[in-house]
């Protein structure tokens, strides 16, 4: 019989490049990582991982194993996904999710969770939506609430469901004594020559702020990166730049700043709930959807 948790760590090792990376990912030590390698390779009779420099690769047998390995384990998740249908939700379930939705949405679900499912234990972690769907895609987390510009495009693998929560819309945060804050709506073409701040660079609100001005071929000079939107309020505030910010968890504006939408065509989101569809079934799943978008509403 093979170990699944050793094709896991196989899997992991595969996607991650190294035993080390591959533990840290899996909440398991080098050498647990290791040993179960070792099992595999016996049961195998052949050699799963080869040096290479420094690193290390997966053998042809092992490539093999993984491609069909992750198959295997994706049908044993739905089997045990339909077969706890029926259960109350129960164990550690991890979410992923950006951190406006952790502070928009996720924190009234927590909550619903305490009372509805005692006998879960939800751990919610912060990053960026394409690394939450990877995440999802293979079998870190549980779920991930992620988001979907209309000007960015979050590539999601076929084997990820995405179920929509809410549209979120982002205005244009200036300094309340700013030349564009008397009007109701700013228009993309009063904004060509303004100093922006910004998320890091790969981040997609970051890739939203570089489509902003597209239509005018023009790309925003970026003077501030922060990943927290509450620092580019501040900066705001003091005047040395303005933001781009969505609705979703924003909290109330200081006295000196405004938040005013685009003119023509706005910049939304879709928020979703992203899950294996092999997990569809599971009640962690369902409860946690459910309670996604009563939170929405």
């Amino acid at each position: 019989m093979i170990d699944l948790q050793a094709l896991r760590s196989l899997a992991a090792v595969e996607r991650h490049g190294s035993v080390v990376a591959a533990a840290e990912a899996l909440g398991f030590s080098p050498s647990a990582v290791s040993q179960q390698i070792k099992k595999l390779e016996r049961q195998s009779r052949a050699a799963l991982l080869e040096r290479q420099g420094r690193g290390i690769l997966l053998t042809e047998r092992g490539r093999a194993l993984v491609e069909h390995g992750v198959r295997l384990l994706a049908d044993i998740e739905q089997v045990e996904s339909m077969l706890a249908a029926d259960d109350a939700p129960e164990g550690t379930f991890t979410v992923a999710s950006f951190s406006t939705a952790a502070r928009g949405l996720l924190g009234h679900v927590a909550k619903r969770v305490a009372v509805e499912a005692p006998g879960m234990r939800l751990e919610v972690v912060a990053m960026d939506p394409a690394e939450a769907v990877a995440q999802v895609a293979h079998g870190d987390v549980q779920l991930a609430v992620v988001h979907n510009w209309n000007s960015v495009a979050l590539e999601v693998p076929a084997h990820v469901a995405l179920d929509p929560l809410c549209e979120d819309e982002a205005d244009i945060i200036l300094p309340r004594t700013h030349r564009l804050a008397a009007l109701e709506k700013v228009p993309r073409s009063e904004l060509l020559e303004e100093t922006w701040c910004s998320q890091p660079r790969g981040a997609i609100c970051h890739e939203a702020l570089m489509r902003l001005l597209a239509n005018e071929r023009v790309t925003p000079r970026v003077a501030f990166v922060d990943p927290d939107f509450a620092t580019h309020v501040e900066l705001v505030a003091q005047g040395l730049a303005l933001a781009f910010i969505p609705r979703l968890g924003r909290g109330t504006l200081p006295p000196e700043v405004v938040a005013r939408p685009l003119a023509g065509e706005p910049a939304k989101r879709v928020v979703s709930a992203a899950y294996r569809r092999t997990m569809s079934a599971s009640p962690g799943v369902r409860l946690l959807v459910k309670l996604l978008h009563e939170s929405a509403d």
